[in-house]
């Protein structure tokens, strides 16, 4: 790009700049170095290639979506938390928002993430271990009991049970008395990555691209401002792939729900700004920074070439990350503060819109009150005392990282080719990148890719080429065994004894007339989630809803592979 071209985009930075609203903060170095909101080439310098990396909120968005970057507004402090009922989750919420945090974020338990009741003879021993059991509409009322839910943004983290989930969510917020149309947040609704990765789904992948379809449609018209599908490539991250596979799956993925909305006849310019993404930043400090800066480039670029949007917003990948589970050590754990740390900056330098920070213990058990503060505390000392929010992608035109993301960008463009080759060159229902990630779904491409990186990387470590401080390298210690947090038997059984009650002081027939009459509407081509709203307004159960569509559309059984 020549000199004359530079200038004129600075130009434009700096008149976006100047209208866009700043925050009322001190934006100098520590020893009161004023410094510029961006930098860039020098002036009257050529840089060849430059639109490759532009400014700040401006096309193809490398250096972020808005041309203040931080100084307009910081990253959202989303902590993950859910454990044991709704009543202690709802205390830990509190806790979290009292300290700080910016909004919630809900894990839910092992029964609840399946479809399951509480009191299901298969959720034996698992309820409330590893997030909260919500089995009905009245949990999540205790779940947010004194929380503001139109005043709030809350994600929830939840893929084959959803939309269930979330039509409980919006019952709480309608018994709260909130207009459901000013509710904000994400549900993170992605079934792709569940096959590919994470392996909690009910159905087979079409009856569940059916809910999500419905589910767009639903909140395009009735709740604008809520998030419907949040694609997620930090579960393929934690199965082992690489940066660039994560990359890619995630975005390919994301594609194939671009299909989908399109299929339905949906405005790409209004329904995609409702995706939105959620990544892993590992321990690899530079290669998380090129792998976020790459993602907005490709998402962008796709949107407006292939998929024909036309508005700013359906070009933003906007996205949550969290800071790398894997890479914490149940060897030395105080040693995952430094780890989680890094991988928050990494997050934040390349421009991360939410950020949840790993506790120090999550290794052995859940967080414990005092190092979930730690981890809460991490994110405001990045956002508070180091300076990182005073310049947008201040590592933008680094030579090594600009290196960095046109490689994983480059890596990720021949994975979309394969993947859309995996779907053949016949008719495509839904769309070519839809129809090759159920064929990669189906042949097992992705859990092979996948198996062969984390494989590749345990090599690596059992030969000493890749180290880890206390587990192959450094591992002398005088730390002692840290407290936990454990989960009482004892949850589980007021679980089962406050759901039996509920049961017994509801009206069944309006529970089966409710569920009947959403069955029904599952052999149509009409919308769902009315009819689910209804189930979950007679106080039908999780377990309830989905075992009649269970039984209505049968149950996954992921092929046996050797």
């Amino acid at each position: 790009m020549n000199a004359d071209d530079i200038a004129a985009g600075r130009a434009r930075w700096q008149a976006r700049y100047d209208s866009a609203r700043k925050r009322d903060a001190d934006f100098t170095t520590l020893s009161g170095m004023p410094v510029e909101p961006v930098y860039g080439p020098p002036e009257g310098v050529a840089y060849p290639g430059f639109e490759r990396i532009g400014w700040p909120g401006e096309f193809p968005y490398t250096r972020g979506l808005h041309p203040t970057g931080y100084r307009g507004r910081t990253w959202t402090i989303r902590q993950f938390a859910g454990f044991g009922n709704a009543r202690q989750t709802n205390e830990r919420y509190k806790m979290i928002l009292g300290a700080g945090g910016g909004g919630l974020s809900v894990a839910f338990d092992m029964p609840t993430l399946m479809g399951r009741d509480s009191d299901d003879p298969q959720s034996l021993g698992e309820v409330g271990h590893c997030g909260v059991a919500v089995d009905s509409a009245a949990d999540m009322e205790v779940l947010f009991d004194g929380i503001d839910l139109a005043g709030v943004t809350t994600s929830m983290t939840i893929s084959g049970p959803a939309v269930p989930v979330f039509c409980m969510y919006l019952v709480a917020a309608e018994r709260q008395g909130a207009d459901l149309s000013s509710l904000d947040g994400t549900l993170q609704t992605d079934i792709f990555k569940e096959y590919i990765a994470q392996k909690e789904w009910l159905f087979d992948p079409e009856p569940h691209l059916r809910l999500i379809g419905d589910l767009m449609e639903y909140c395009a018209a009735e709740i604008p401002r809520y998030k419907p599908l949040s694609v997620s490539g930090y579960h393929i991250r934690e199965a082992g792939s690489t940066a660039a596979q994560e990359l890619a799956y995630t975005l390919a993925d994301g594609f194939g729900y671009v299909e989908l909305g399109l299929s339905r006849g949906l405005d790409v310019n209004v329904f995609a700004p409702g995706l939105s993404f959620f990544f892993d930043s590992h321990v690899d400090f530079f290669e998380e920074i090129a792998k976020f800066r790459a993602a907005r480039r490709i998402w962008a670029r796709w949107l407006r070439d292939v998929y024909g949007a036309t508005s700013e917003k359906a070009l933003w990948l906007r996205f949550h990350t969290q800071t790398a589970g894997v890479s914490l050590t149940a060897q030395q754990p105080v040693n995952n503060v430094v780890r989680t740390a890094v991988e928050a900056l990494a997050a934040v330098l390349g421009g991360t819109n939410s950020l949840h920070t790993n506790a120090l213990d999550e290794t052995l058990a859940l967080p414990t009150d005092s190092s979930a503060e730690i981890a809460l505390r991490t994110q405001q000392v990045l956002m508070e005392e180091i300076g990182v929010t005073n310049v947008a992608d201040p590592l933008g035109g680094s030579w090594y990282v600009e290196a960095l993301t046109d490689r994983i960008e480059a890596e990720a463009e021949e994975i979309f080719a394969r993947i859309r080759a995996l779907g053949g060159d016949g008719p495509h229902q839904i769309g070519p990148m839809t129809s090759g990630i159920l064929r990669g779904i189906e042949d097992g491409w992705f859990t092979g890719q996948i198996a062969e990186a984390a494989f590749a990387y345990q090599q690596a470590l059992e030969k000493g080429d890749k180290k880890i401080v206390g587990v192959n390298c450094h591992t002398g210690t005088v730390a002692k065994e840290l407290e936990i947090l454990r989960i009482s038997h004892e949850v589980e059984l007021e679980q089962r004894r406050t759901l039996a009650e509920r049961k017994r002081g509801r009206d069944d027939s309006r529970v089966r007339a409710a569920v009947e009459a959403m069955v029904a509407v599952s052999r149509t081509g009409g919308n769902m989630i009315p009819a689910m709203l209804d189930a979950v307004r007679a106080e039908a159960t999780l377990g309830e809803i989905c075992d009649a569509l269970r039984a209505e559309w049968g149950v996954y059984r992921e092929p046996a592979r050797f």
